[in-house]
Formats: structure tokens, C-alpha cells, sequence
């Protein structure tokens, strides 16, 4: 089947792009300026997309798609609580934008695409336990609140078009190629700065919460199922079940690294109103994918780390 990838040139989209590819789909990759000059698999074509131009959104969903795997987003929490606003016309007026469209030539009968619409577990209110699907939501932040805003305009779309909307809700991922605005890579940066400086103390912002951090490319490979076997209309966690204290995290990463070093706490790393617990509970998307996560953290951590040595 032939899937359109939007936000194909960020972090998860280029592990999405190989996954596809592996489970034999044609693949388009959507992308913003960023991946303009970006190289790309042997076999990808590619198309711009900017989800605040309704032309250049037109353009792309007037294709016929067979999936749509969407991605583009304004992900970094951090971002986001500097400009409340441009998360939300990103996240939830962009996707609304996008789903708009699509549902449009749906309901005209001129394509049918199956839409997954990839939001985050940080909507769902706090729980100390692994969380379900039919948890409660109340987002915390400007982040997680757009995301939820794009969930409502995907489904609000599926309800009056048609269209197909399948809702995935990502639980914390990490991975080789992950930015320095997330902790992992964050930890194992300044990690290594401190072995090659002789450095003692790394600034660290709340070690107290606990997160469950699975591999990228077995989130990838969630979504790539989610494609065929999701069914429209139904929300699942991509999740692995299984939480670190970050202090564990930092502990793990130093090992790696090579470095004996000493956290401190830096009010500049700390995030307002910080979920003390995000855990989720894939039992749904199993049951209907068979999906499984197979790489162990360390893998995970020691693949990021030698990612950035390259």
C-alpha cells in the first residue's frame, strides 16, 4: 500500500519511513523545510508539507493514499510552554487542518485512506499505575493539551466524513537520533561532556518521576501495524509497560558512558506541574496487532549514546 509519512524528516518519522519500507508499502515522506536537503531510503519520494498553509495541505491530501501516517507536530514540551499558541496551530488546528481535507475528498468518494493520527500518553490525567485507554484525560501542559485538541478534530472529522482515524497514544520513546531537547539524550550529552572534561557534577533537573522509555524503532513498528490491523475509530497506547526512576535512567547512562558522575539538581531543567508517573498499558494493541516490544533499554541506551559519538 502506498502511505504518506508526514513529519517523515523528524526523529520517529525516519524510523517510521524504514519500517514501512521493511513491511513492503511505498512510501512518501511529507516534510517541512527541515527536509528539503535530508537524504532518503532508495525508493522514497517526497513531497513539502506545511500544515499552516491550506494550499500546501490541499495539494497533498488531493493524492489518493492508502494510509496516512500522521506525525508532523511541534513535539518538544519545552517549546510548547514557551508558545502556548503555536502549539496549538501546529498540533491541533494543523492536524484539524490536514483531516479536514482529508475527510473531505472521503466523504466526495474520491479516496478512502485509513488516518493514523499520532498523539501522546501526557494526556491522560496522573495515575501511579500503568494507564489504559479509557483513563481519564486531562492534560497538564500546552503540549499535551494540543495533542488532545488534535485527537478531538481527527475524530470530530472520522464522525461527520467518514474519514478512517485511528488514534495512537505514545508513551515516552527514546532512541538512536533523538534530539538533546528530550532527557536520554539530554543525560548521555552532558554525560560525555563530563568524562572528557574530568567534570564530577551533571546538572539534572526532577530524578524523583518515573518513565517508561521504549525503543523508537519498536515504536515505529507499532505504527506500521496500527496501519493494517488498527480499527477506525480506536485509541491505543504504544507502551511498554515497564517504568525507570530517572534517577535509574541517569545511573544507566553513566554506566554506558564510562563516567563516574554526581546529579544535581538545576532549576533550570525543571518542568512545571511534571507528571510524577506516565507508565502505559499496551494490552489493547497487542490484542489486536500482536505487537510486542523486543529491545531491551540498555540496547536502546547504549545505541543513542554511540549515535551521538558519530
Amino acid at each position: 500500500m502506498t502511505v504518506l509519512v508526514t513529519g517523515a524528516n523528524g526523529f520517529v518519522g525516519r524510523w517510521v519511513v524504514r519500517a514501512l519500507l521493511a513491511a513492503g508499502h511505498t512510501v512518501v515522506a511529507a516534510h517541512g523545510p527541515d527536509g528539503a536537503a535530508a537524504s532518503w531510503p532508495a525508493g522514497v519520494d517526497t513531497v513539502p508539507l506545511d500544515l499552516m498553509q491550506a494550499a500546501s495541505v490541499q495539494q497533498v491530501a488531493a493524492r489518493s493514499w492508502d494510509a496516512v501516517l500522521h506525525l508532523a507536530a511541534l513535539s518538544s514540551g519545552a517549546q510548547a510552554l514557551k508558545d502556548p499558541g503555536a502549539a496549538w496551530a501546529v498540533n491541533a488546528a494543523g492536524t484539524a487542518r490536514l483531516v479536514g481535507e482529508l475527510g473531505r475528498r472521503r466523504a466526495l468518494k474520491e479516496s478512502d485512506p485509513l488516518v493514523l493520527v499520532v498523539s501522546t500518553a501526557e494526556v491522560y490525567a496522573p495515575e501511579r499505575r500503568p494507564l489504559v485507554e479509557t483513563d481519564a484525560v486531562a492534560p497538564r501542559s500546552p503540549y499535551a493539551a494540543s495533542k488532545l485538541g488534535a485527537e478531538i478534530a481527527a475524530l470530530e472529522a472520522a464522525r461527520r466524513t467518514g474519514l478512517r482515524v485511528v488514534v495512537a497514544r505514545a508513551f515516552p520513546h527514546t532512541g538512536p537520533g533523538q534530539d538533546e531537547r528530550f532527557v536520554a539524550p539530554a543525560f548521555a550529552r552532558r554525560l560525555t561532556l563530563a568524562k572528557r572534561t574530568g567534570a564530577r557534577v551533571v546538572e539534572v533537573g526532577n530524578l524523583e518521576v518515573v518513565r517508561e522509555f521504549t525503543d523508537v524503532r519498536d515504536v515505529a513498528a507499532a505504527y506500521a501495524l496500527l496501519l493494517t490491523r488498527g480499527e477506525p475509530g480506536a485509541t491505543y497506547n504504544v507502551a511498554s509497560g515497564r517504568g525507570f526512576l530517572l534517577r535509574d535512567l541517569f545511573d544507566t547512562l553513566a554506566r554506558i558512558v564510562g563516567v563516574n558522575a554526581i546529579p544535581e539538581s538545576d532549576p533550570a531543567f525543571l518542568r512545571p506541574a511534571d507528571l510524577p508517573h506516565l507508565v502505559g498499558d499496551a494490552s489493547k494493541l497487542t490484542a489486536q496487532t500482536g505487537w510486542q516490544p523486543t529491545i531491551p533499554m540498555e540496547q536502546t541506551l547504549r545505541d543513542l549514546v554511540d549515535a551521538q559519538a558519530d
